[in-house]
């Protein structure tokens, strides 16, 4: 017998569900608040939970990843009164089975409900008859939320032979993904051709895309057979697929349908049993609407779409990255592996990585560079950019005022008497601050101005760490 867990603060919700569940013979639960439904869903396996969206003690959206990290994880069907555009985005790409509306009929949350736990039927059966096998991720690190279900997109794109779309930042491997799918796929002991669509010149693409006959065009000494045709039986990968010119995209476009084509100067077509992968850092939506991408062709690219996280987003992969490199590094110079600091590492996670992982590799080796015979690797051997942008950030956010929200959330409160130590220390080092400059840090016109002792003052300003004169 099916379970359905229903978390919902509104009782009639949960009645009207129950009872659309229990039709069917399903058992059902509830709860009115967030807190005890993951409790619930933590405690026992549910096949399918719905779950609102405003809740008393939280959004439901912040608890889908928690949900999909649950043992035999339950399908979510999202059930709100308040719909929007972007609610519905950020819980289909967080793993929800469907978003509906409570206004919906009971046949569509009947059909929905039914087909949840059809797909979950077929997801246990497999997991359970199919063999385990390794996922191939050469050179991808990081155990985090949102690189495994990147990893997991990885497998299931592997499996099928439909196009892929990897998008991503600069930097965040989305070349290393690209072979992920490669050689995790049936085509794996055949040719991985990599196209890069921003480095080739426009005037040869189409020769080194299609290939061409002897004497086709001037310089034509002899036949070449294009990147496509060498493609034949494995992976053709676009990189920065955007870049490519409209009038390319046309005839790319008809190869992706026919699998056949016509070297330039040749009578004759040719196949090629290619899968196709791309790769882009653009957003080709935005290029379609400003009539600078086909349409036609983002519909043939994006069969299965592969959206990998900035480094931003993943911190705890950091360590991992970091250390998986700096070993590699240290192997690659003959040198013995060095150590991290953890002032080093904590200024590597503080930082925003605008180039994401290819950035922190570079940096990892220009600090080992740094380092020489050093074994233990200090924030001093970081680029001095990296170490101001860091410095400037954590003093911008201990200058500007506490935001309401970051107040009321904060759990750990200090006790009050710390709480007052704190701010009374700040105010007396502000003071002496602005006292040292009014008297234009002079002891003397100090110490006639606040009215204290010489001794104490200069007590006060050594405390405080602030320089003096007499």
């Amino acid at each position: 017998m099916a379970k359905i867990l229903i978390i919902d603060d509104d009782e009639m919700v949960c009645q009207s569900l129950s009872l659309v569940a229990q039709r069917k013979g399903y058992a059902t639960d509830c709860a009115y608040n967030l807190g005890s439904g993951l409790e619930k869903a933590s405690a026992e396996m549910f096949d399918v939970v719905f779950l609102d969206v405003n809740l008393p003690d939280g959004s439901g959206l912040d608890a889908l990843p928690l949900l999909e990290k649950l043992h035999q994880a339950p399908e979510v069907i999202i059930i709100t009164g308040h719909s929007d555009l972007r609610g519905a985005e950020l819980a289909i790409k967080c793993g929800a089975w469907d978003y509906l509306e409570k206004g919906a009929s009971v046949k569509d949350i009947t059909l929905s409900l039914l087909r949840a736990l059809q797909y979950r039927k077929q997801k246990l059966a497999c997991n359970a008859t199919g063999k385990v096998v390794s996922l191939k991720r050469h050179g991808i690190i990081g155990n985090s939320s949102k690189l495994e279900a990147c990893l997991d997109q990885v497998a299931q794109a592997a499996a099928g032979d439909a196009s892929v779309l990897v998008t991503g930042e600069t930097g965040t491997g989305k070349e290393l993904f690209a072979r992920a799918v490669h050689q995790n796929s049936r085509r794996s002991t055949m040719p991985f051709v990599v196209v890069d669509c921003a480095a080739l010149p426009e005037t040869l693409i189409e020769s080194m895309l299609f290939g061409h006959e002897r004497g086709s065009f001037t310089g034509a000494d002899h036949a070449r057979e294009g990147l496509i045709r060498q493609a034949n039986g494995g992976t053709l990968f676009l990189d920065e697929i955007g870049e490519m010119p409209l009038p390319l995209q046309k005839a790319l476009l008809r190869v992706l349908q026919e699998h056949r084509f016509r070297p330039l100067g040749s009578s004759k077509e040719v196949e090629s049993d290619f899968r196709l992968v791309a790769a882009t850092n653009r957003n080709l939506q935005e290029m379609v609407d400003g009539e600078r991408f086909r349409g036609d062709l983002l519909f043939r690219l994006r069969a299965f779409v592969i959206e990998l996280p900035s480094l931003r987003e993943t911190p705890e992969d950091i360590k991992l990255i970091a250390r998986h490199h700096a070993d590699r590094i240290c192997e690659r110079y003959g040198i013995p592996p060095k150590g991290f600091a953890p002032e080093f590492l904590k200024m590597l996670v503080a930082y925003r990585w605008p180039g994401n992982v290819r950035e922190l590799v570079n940096v990892i080796e220009r600090a080992i560079s740094a380092a020489h015979h050093e074994q233990i690797l200090f924030p001093k051997h970081l680029p001095i950019q990296l170490r101001i942008d860091v410095t400037q950030s954590a003093l911008k956010r201990e200058m500007s005022p506490p935001d309401e929200t970051e107040l009321v959330q904060e759990q750990n409160l200090p006790p009050l008497h710390d709480f007052r130590d704190a701010l009374y220390s700040k105010a007396e080092k502000q003071y002496l601050h602005d006292l040292m400059a009014l008297s234009g840090n002079d002891m003397d016109k100090a110490c006639g101005i606040s009215g204290l002792s010489v001794s104490r003052l200069y007590a006060l300003l050594k405390l405080h760490g602030i320089s003096h004169q007499r």
